[in-house]
């Protein structure tokens, strides 16, 4: 079977997920580990980013920020993305789409951030996808547009808004660069 550019022999099931040690995602059924420990780069970045959204999002009564927690997909695809902004409704997990997913990209997590994640989010209809690489201080903005990703651009020291979310945000670079 293969799905998003997957290829599984076992196919597996939240109800596995919930049940297994360490870190790990499921993507259309196939586990995958997630990489070991992040870089400090990684957890500066993650920061740096959560702290400005969070700070903005203080006063929004239906938004939040949040890092690392599972988003529920559907039965065989559980993802933990590095940094999401939800609004609507919440439960024990993220259950719907983000409106924002920011993934801090690495050697070891590219193919999946930027191909198969890449997909999964464009086909959950999250309205902006970003990647950062901490390596070179850049990011990439996705916005969908007619479901499908366009590249808004990249982002060095810029500040970016997010002007059409249920509660509009901005993101500026330099300030999530400035520690690495």
């Amino acid at each position: 079977m293969q799905r998003g550019g997957l290829m599984s022999l076992v196919r597996y099931t939240y109800e596995d997920y919930v049940q297994w040690e360490g870190d790990w995602e499921l993507i259309y059924g196939q586990a995958i580990a997630m990489v070991p420990a992040p870089m400090i780069n990684h957890q500066a970045v993650i920061v740096a980013i959560l702290s400005q959204f969070y700070i903005q999002l203080e006063e929004c009564e239906k938004c939040l920020t949040i890092a690392n927690e599972d988003w529920k997909i559907s039965d065989d695809t559980v993802v933990r993305p590095d940094v999401v902004v939800v609004c609507g409704k919440f439960d024990k997990y993220i259950t719907k789409a983000p409106e924002i997913v920011v993934e801090i990209v690495s050697a070891a997590s590219a193919k999946k951030d930027e191909k198969i994640k890449f997909k999964l989010y464009e086909d959950e209809k999250v309205p902006y996808y970003i990647l950062v690489y901490p390596e070179d201080k850049k990011a990439k903005i996705y916005k969908l547009t007619n479901g499908k990703y366009e590249k808004i651009g990249d982002f060095l020291e810029e500040i970016h808004a997010f002007e059409d979310l249920t509660c509009p945000v901005r993101l500026d670079f330099k300030r999530a660069f400035k520690k690495i």
